[in-house]
């Protein structure tokens, strides 16, 4: 079992993206916005259009790596979803290899999107990103004030 690297500090290690700039890709077709919650997290929160559902969890779990205490209760808290690994890896090829695209991994606040973003960076899918601020930054463009005269 291969272990993935923590965050890193280090500034030439360019995995996070804003949220503009990924919309901007996703918009241009040049890149996947990936909602990495669980399920439950997208029912109770919401989503953001044209994304793709992959539970990071769940993922985690298919390719035998442990997860945290806090993890495994959020893992807990919701009905397993029914990816498995064949899915996981078609659909993430799909993607990446035969459309080119660049991976925008989106959790609800932008960490867990870093550890995703280097999950696929350490399975060769060099394109992936993380969308900082998440689900959470997308939310706020949502309710912005209208500017009244």
């Amino acid at each position: 079992m291969t272990a993935i690297p923590a965050p890193t500090d280090d500034p030439d290690e360019k995995i996070e993206i804003s949220l503009a700039s990924a919309l901007e890709l996703a918009h241009l077709g040049l890149g996947t916005m990936i909602d990495i919650r669980q399920t439950f997290e997208i029912e109770m929160k919401g989503a953001i259009p044209d994304t793709v559902h992959i539970p990071l969890f769940e993922v985690k779990v298919l390719l035998g790596h442990a997860l945290t205490e806090d993890e495994q209760d959020i893992l807990d808290a919701g009905t397993p979803s029914a990816i498995d690994v064949k899915d996981f890896f078609s659909t993430v090829n799909h993607l990446h290899n035969v459309h080119d695209h660049i991976l925008l991994c989106v959790c609800n606040s932008g960490r867990r999107s870093i550890y995703a973003a280097q999950l696929l960076r350490s399975l060769g899918y060099d394109k992936a990103l993380s969308v900082a601020g998440g689900f959470q930054a997308w939310k706020k463009l949502q309710v912005m004030p209208l500017a009244t005269s």
